[in-house]
């Protein structure tokens, strides 16, 4: 009987957080749930007359689309590399600033850095576009006008080079996410126990060595956690990168169309949303089976710490 009441007075006490965990989980089901009943739109051909479950079904036949298309290597390889760069250049900045921003000791400096840091993310792609053609535009851009003539260089078309285009995005993309990475980095390095540092300065160890020796091996699982998330979205492109910045122009397409913008120009001209459909059914298993291939890559290298 005192087992009992004391199971009882557990369950009692584990119902108010339960209760706060209701809110999540509603939206966890309606959000993310309830709409994987469209993955059935990818295997018909929608007649809007006949609504989705009347519609025919038609197989594989949407995706053969993305893979019988002449355009199908470019995209695939764009949006790979583009990742796999993204990738690695962003877990190294973020961690970077991270371990910089924790050298500062001054608070309201350590908040203004943060601040300045974080902005771009917060900026949409939209107004991230304007502004890169603000810098790139043939008649006014800042390029153009003011430090290619300072260095001798003559005007670039940059809206019809296509070579350009794979550096520009990415310093986009690094400079306008790597602020959301390196908050969470910056959480878990402020998270190190400071004795851990001041035993090391004791012993004469360096600031080089302390990172090395405490800072990454601290980091380790946080990296690997945020490394996993983005490979499995590695299939996926960020639309508003690779349509907005280049200002949909057709010259850069060999550089700067990714299976989304692919799919999207396509449902544009062809209406066809069961062919969207396809494109995100195919990302989302192929980025499931990266996840279980790293997570299975970790464990194989360093059991402790695979996720499961």
């Amino acid at each position: 009987m005192k087992s009992l009441s004391s199971k009882q007075l557990k369950v009692r006490r584990a119902i108010p957080l339960l209760l706060m965990t209701v809110p999540g989980v509603i939206y966890l089901v309606i959000n993310n749930y309830i709409p994987m009943f469209g993955i059935i739109i990818a295997f018909k051909n929608i007649d809007y007359a006949k609504g989705i479950l009347r519609s025919d079904w038609i197989g594989f036949k949407n995706f053969e689309f993305l893979f019988r298309t002449q355009d199908a290597f470019i995209i695939t390889r764009n949006t790979i590399l583009y990742n796999v760069a993204f990738i690695v250049i962003m877990t190294i900045s973020s961690v970077a600033i991270a371990i910089l921003l924790n050298e500062v000791r001054t608070k309201k400096l350590a908040r203004f850095y943060q601040s300045v840091v974080l902005l771009p993310f917060l900026i949409s792609m939209v107004i991230v576009g304007y502004l890169v053609f603000s810098l790139l535009s043939l008649e006014t851009g800042m390029m153009n006008k003011s430090i290619l003539p300072a260095l001798g260089i003559p005007d670039i078309q940059w809206y019809s080079e296509p070579k350009f285009w794979p550096f520009i995005l990415t310093t986009v993309n690094v400079w306008k996410n790597t602020g959301y990475f390196c908050v969470i980095y910056y959480a878990a390095v402020i998270g190190i126990d400071r004795e851990m540092y001041e035993a090391a300065e004791i012993d004469g160890a360096s600031k080089w060595q302390q990172i090395l020796r405490i800072t990454m091996p601290m980091l380790k699982q946080v990296i690997i956690v945020m490394t996993m998330i983005q490979i499995g979205r590695i299939f996926y492109a960020d639309f508003g990168l690779f349509y907005q910045v280049p200002m949909n122009a057709g010259a850069l397409s060999s550089t700067t169309n990714v299976i989304d913008t692919y799919v999207y120009r396509a449902l544009l001209n062809l209406g066809d949303i069961s062919m969207a459909s396809a494109a995100g059914v195919y990302q989302s298993i192929v980025g499931f089976l990266l996840v279980i291939s790293a997570n299975a890559f970790i464990r194989r290298i360093d059991p402790e710490n695979a996720l499961f």
